[in-house]
C-alpha cells in the first residue's frame, strides 16, 4: 500500500508539474501598463514586441539552483540560458508602488513571493549581472500565522496581482527588479522547489541616496539545497516557514 500511495503521489506531482505554471504577464507603474514578456507569442513576431521584462523560455520553473537560469528564468539545457537584457525600461519614482499581474496561479503551488533589486552600473539594456553579488531584497511574503500562503491564498485574493513598493530613499538609477514565486508542492527533497523568476527593467527617479552595500546576494548562489526554505515539506510542516534569502 505504501508503494501504491508513493506512486500515486509522484504521479500527482508530475501532473501538476507539467500542467500548471505561470509568469508575470502585466506590470503597472503609476498609470502605465506594460505587457510582460509573452513566451508563447512574442518570439513569433517580426520584429518582436519591445518589453521591459527579460525574455523567458516558457511558463515552466527552474529547479537546478546552480544555473544562471535561476536569475531571470531560462532553459540552459535547451540552449536558452537566462538573463538576456530587454530592449527598454519603465520609469518609476522611488516610494511608488509596482503592481505585478501573474497568470492564473494553481492553488496546489503553495510558496513564498520574493522581490529583489540590483542597480545596473551601466546601460541596463546591455547589462547582465552574471554571478556578481548585487541583489538586495526589497519585499517578501511567505506563510501567514493562520497558514495562508502568499503564492496561492493571498495572490488569488488580490486577483493575481502582487504589489510592492520601491524603497522611498533608494538612489536614482537603472535597476533590475527580480520577482519570483517559489513553489513548494514538491520541495520535500532537492531538487524539488520550483523557482519562477521574472526580471523587470526600470529607471528609478527621486532624490534619495540609499543603496545597500551589505547583505547582497548573487543568482545563482543565494539559494542552495541547504538554504532554509528550499527543502520544505509543505504538506507535513505546520510551523512557520523560513523565507529563503537575506532579510529585507
Amino acid at each position: 500500500m505504501l508503494t501504491l500511495v508513493s506512486a500515486l503521489l509522484s504521479l500527482t506531482v508530475y501532473t501538476l508539474t507539467v500542467s500548471a505554471h505561470g509568469y508575470v504577464q502585466d506590470i503597472v507603474v503609476g498609470s502605465t501598463h506594460y505587457t510582460g514578456y509573452l513566451p508563447y507569442s512574442d518570439p513569433y513576431y517580426n520584429p518582436p514586441p519591445q518589453r521591459i521584462v527579460r525574455k523567458i523560455p516558457g511558463n515552466g520553473p527552474v529547479t537546478d539552483l546552480s544555473l544562471i537560469d535561476v536569475q531571470c528564468n531560462g532553459y540552459t539545457d535547451g540552449g536558452q540560458p537566462g538573463s538576456a537584457p530587454a530592449p527598454i525600461f519603465a520609469t518609476v519614482a522611488a516610494g511608488s508602488q509596482v503592481h505585478l499581474n501573474w497568470t492564473t496561479w494553481p492553488d496546489s503551488h503553495v510558496g513564498p513571493i520574493i522581490t529583489y533589486m540590483a542597480k545596473a552600473p551601466s546601460d541596463i539594456t546591455k547589462w547582465q549581472p552574471g554571478n556578481a553579488a548585487v541583489w538586495f531584497k526589497v519585499a517578501e511574503s511567505g506563510k501567514t500565522a493562520d497558514g495562508k500562503w502568499a503564492a496561492t491564498d493571498l495572490l488569488t485574493a488580490s486577483n493575481s496581482i502582487y504589489t510592492f513598493t520601491i524603497p522611498p530613499k533608494l538612489a536614482p538609477g537603472q535597476y533590475i527588479i527580480r520577482h519570483e514565486i517559489i513553489a513548494l508542492h514538491a520541495a520535500w527533497t532537492y531538487p524539488g522547489a520550483q523557482v519562477y523568476p521574472s526580471c523587470i527593467q526600470v529607471q528609478v527617479t527621486g532624490s534619495g541616496s540609499a543603496l545597500p552595500t551589505s547583505g547582497l546576494v548573487s543568482f545563482p548562489g543565494a539559494y542552495t539545497a541547504t538554504t532554509p526554505g528550499i527543502v520544505y515539506d509543505a504538506y507535513q510542516n505546520t510551523s512557520a516557514y523560513p523565507i529563503p534569502g537575506p532579510p529585507v
